[in-house]
């Protein structure tokens, strides 16, 4: 008997029909994915699985999960049955997680609803499950000290310490740098091996699918529109759609030439230490250095990418060359005029920066409208338009990115996630920055969306002299996007050149270890 067997599951929710006849079935001990874009009903298809439809969801057909009609089930036996039987890991592990209450409490808090046992075993089992995924720091830090990929194993202990028979992967390795990404990844699989459970895969990323999963299930608009073995679908893909996700995924941006320019961002032997918690009462604060001697320039209309695993410095960086955090020796110049006079930003050489973050979504007022929001940048200027200049400048920066200027009249909650980012490229190219700062601005859009916004910046840099600092843990797109290329680790520059030359000949051991950590789909030529 199949461990979990989904016949003929549609869903509703009011009038409008979110899933259409879905079939899937999975053994145990078998990995398998669900892929497509945002809005395909991929989180649907598991939140129905765990009995978890928000109010008003009309289901119909069958989910049977070791032998129990998860439709038919009552709400008290399907909460016996959340951890026990199925467990679930969030995509964002920090919203899934108690800000303040300790790691270990968290997991044994799990064990404790379920069983009844001793807290002193419940926190024991804990820290076993713990250290079993790999979490070598002490269960009673709090999940704010904790790295991403900690954050994340931490979810993993939570959702398998009662050793269910399927458990759910929500993007799980979504915002994660290549190398803890291979990490989660190999992670989930040895549990698989070593609990036989199954695993369900949700992910937009194909090489991640193409890495992991033993079959393949592709949806589009709430419907399986091709499912098959992994080896099988990959090199006989038959639906346009899905053929269209992979073509989507190694798909090649057009840049323009580069063209000798004189340099324009220079930072020169700059510093940045944090104090740290003393080790005694009444001892001194020791400092942690973030950023070890670092220096590089940036030319103008020059495109460079900086990778490097989570806390290697990159957001410290980020901060210092935006004039939003100082450093200790060192200059930091646009131009030729420093970031910082004296202890405080530089506003002249601030304007001639913008950036564009990871999530378009938290980064704007969701009060406000959008030529509102576009028009932040606009306190940088002496003389900032108004009136028909004013409604000029947004009309041209929401045009440039590929919106409608009657789009300057609505909400961002009124966009998909690939117009957000296209609003966010706006807001910062509408007082035309010299240099534009692109922190993980497509990690966590879908491949289809993805290669749309990466075309759409080299547009834009054929239309203009655009220098920008492409910061990402998705090395494929970082080869794709720039000139050249700086390698960081522990807050030092281990390699910088040519971004072709420093893909294809790594030299330094770290940049060799990030390059062979990156997922790949290698029947279809996607080798970073």
């Amino acid at each position: 008997m199949s461990l979990l067997a989904i016949n003929d599951l549609s869903l509703s929710i009011g009038d409008t029909p979110i899933l259409h006849d879905i079939d899937l079935t999975m053994q145990a001990g078998e990995i398998v994915a669900i892929t497509g874009e945002s809005g395909s009903g991929k989180s649907m298809t598991a939140l129905a699985i765990m009995g978890l439809l928000p109010h008003g969801a009309k289901p119909s057909g069958n989910i049977v999960l070791d032998g129990a009609d998860i439709l038919q089930t009552s709400e008290p036996d399907l909460c016996r049955m959340r951890g026990n039987t199925m467990g679930m890991v969030f995509q964002e592990p920090m919203t899934a997680l108690n800000p303040v209450q300790t790691i270990g409490d968290q997991v044994a808090e799990t064990i404790l609803i379920h069983e009844k046992t001793t807290k002193a075993e419940a926190h024991q089992r804990a820290a076993a499950m713990l250290e079993r995924v790999g979490l070598t720091v002490s269960p009673k830090r709090y999940p704010h000290e904790l790295s991403g990929g900690q954050r994340q194993r931490v979810v993993i202990a939570m959702a398998i310490v009662l050793r269910p028979k399927l458990l759910i992967a929500d993007e799980p390795t979504t915002a994660l740098d290549v190398t803890t990404q291979a990490r989660i990844l190999d992670l989930l699989r040895d549990l698989v091996r070593e609990f036989d459970m199954g695993l369900l895969i949700i992910t937009h990323d194909l090489a991640v699918v193409a890495d992991i999963a033993d079959k393949i299930v592709v949806m589009q608009s709430g419907r399986v529109v091709e499912a098959g073995t992994t080896a099988h679908l990959l090199t006989h893909m038959q639906h346009p759609y899905t053929k269209s996700l992979f073509e989507a995924s190694r798909h090649a941006v057009s840049l323009p030439d580069t063209i000798q320019s004189a340099p324009m961002l220079n930072v020169q032997n700059i510093n940045r230490d944090y104090p740290i918690a003393r080790q005694t009462l009444l001892g001194p604060r020791p400092m942690f250095r973030a950023l070890h001697d670092i220096s590089f320039q940036i030319n103008q209309g020059e495109r460079v990418g900086l990778v490097g695993e989570s806390g290697c410095g990159k957001s410290t960086l980020t901060r210092a060359i935006l004039g939003l955090e100082d450093v200790q020796g060192g200059q930091i110049t646009l131009d030729g005029d420093p970031v910082f006079t004296g202890k405080h930003p530089n506003l002249a050489v601030r304007r001639k920066m913008q950036v564009v973050f990871q999530d378009p979504y938290s980064s704007f007022n969701p009060r406000h409208r959008v030529d509102r929001l576009i028009t932040e940048p606009f306190h940088l200027l002496k003389q900032p338009p108004k009136g028909q200049a004013r409604q000029d400048a947004v009309a041209k920066a929401l045009v440039d990115v590929g919106l409608s200027p009657d789009d300057a009249n609505k909400y961002i909650h009124e966009f998909s996630g690939g117009q957000r980012q296209r609003i966010a490229i706006a807001r910062a190219l509408i007082i035309a920055p010299e240099l534009i700062i692109f922190d993980e601005a497509v990690s966590a859009l879908d491949v289809s969306v993805r290669a749309q916004i990466l075309d759409l910046i080299a547009a834009l840099c054929r239309k203009r002299p655009l220098a920008y600092l492409f910061i990402s843990h998705d090395l494929s797109v970082v080869r794709r996007v720039t000139d050249r290329v700086m390698v960081m680790q522990a807050g030092k520059i281990v390699e910088q050149g040519e971004t072709e030359t420093v893909f294809s000949n790594p030299q330094h051991r770290y940049t060799q270890t990030l390059i062979a950590a990156a997922p790949r789909l290698p029947d279809l030529g996607m080798a970073v």
